[in-house]
């Protein structure tokens, strides 16, 4: 049987890098090596080099495991529909309407999904402290694994916590808090689509689930199945769906939301979730019967699928 070119990219030009650089050699490592013929290249270097190998039909599939800006937002997928190349996630309008959780929420809000209120700050923009209300989240617009992010409880802590997230982009969210139970859904397919196994995060290192307690070890619990009844956990399956199939996502997507009492609201929608053994999308998929190696298998069908 002949292997199937894998192009899998890591690493990129974000934030997120190191973290995209693991999620890509967890990725390489448990590709079935009977099936796949596997290159690895990292678009900061070896962009050219892709791009000549997309040129002459030597790839037949690309799996990106980016994070971030020129990784998750749209960008590296549009140069792959330039070269009519099938890849793994979601496409570019998608793509580029999760990175930006303004425009997420836009259609959110239309689609009648449950969110936090919100309004969107930049620097030409002065905010009155007396239109915020605290505690707040201050988070930028475009960046994923909670870079940047900070819950503020008082008017003092405000104006550090702007410049903290204007520090990676010109808009920056400010959110309304939500006290609840932080619970994230993976939903997997294109069309047809299946909410796999909801997961309970309780942070131990922060007082969210941020940068260090989702990467460091001991950061977080992470409770798969999350103990929530059985009615509950139907409701909250069936917003993520609703979320996922709202900003038109293809492959496996990761919605995260706050349960606040038995309301569900939605924060945002990871189109490429972090993607080693330990991380959550395979941790759902695993208590839904599906290994890693079988996840992976899936995520190339569906890139596949007309």
């Amino acid at each position: 049987m002949k292997k199937l070119r894998v192009a899998l990219l890591r690493g990129g030009f974000s934030a997120e890098r190191q973290v995209s650089i693991k999620t890509g050699d967890m990725i390489a490592k448990n590709l079935d090596k009977k099936k796949y013929q596997v290159f690895l290249f990292d678009p900061a270097k070896d962009l050219i080099k892709l791009a000549n190998l997309l040129n002459r039909k030597k790839i037949d599939v690309v799996f990106p495991a980016l994070h971030g800006p020129l990784g998750e937002d749209g960008a590296i997928q549009g140069m792959l529909e330039v070269f009519g190349v099938p890849y793994v996630f979601s496409g570019v309008l998608a793509s580029a309407l999760a990175m930006d959780k303004e425009m997420s929420k836009k259609i959110f809000k239309k689609e009648k999904i449950p969110i936090p209120k919100y309004f969107i700050f930049t620097k030409n923009n002065h905010i009155s402290l007396k239109k915020v209300e605290f505690p707040c989240v201050v988070k930028p617009l475009t960046q994923g694994s909670s870079i940047g992010v900070t819950i503020v409880q008082k008017p003092s802590e405000f104006k550090k916590a702007l410049k903290k997230a204007l520090d990676f982009g010109p808009r920056v969210m400010v959110e309304e808090f939500i006290e609840g139970r932080e619970i994230t859904v993976a939903v997997l397919g294109n069309k047809k689509v299946k909410a796999l196994p909801l997961i309970e995060i309780k942070p131990k290192t922060s007082q969210f689930f941020d940068y260090q307690a989702k990467y460091e070890v001991g950061g977080s619990e992470e409770i798969c199945p999350a103990p929530i009844n059985q009615i509950l956990t139907k409701k909250i399956q069936e917003l993520a769906i609703k979320t996922h199939l709202a900003l038109g996502c293809r492959g496996v997507t990761r919605t995260d939301l706050i349960l606040h009492s038995s309301q569900p609201f939605i924060l945002e929608i990871n189109t490429i979730p972090g993607m080693t053994k330990t991380s959550l999308v395979p941790q759902a998929a695993r208590e839904a019967g599906i290994n890693f190696q079988q996840l992976l298998d899936r995520l190339i069908e569906l890139a596949l699928e007309k």
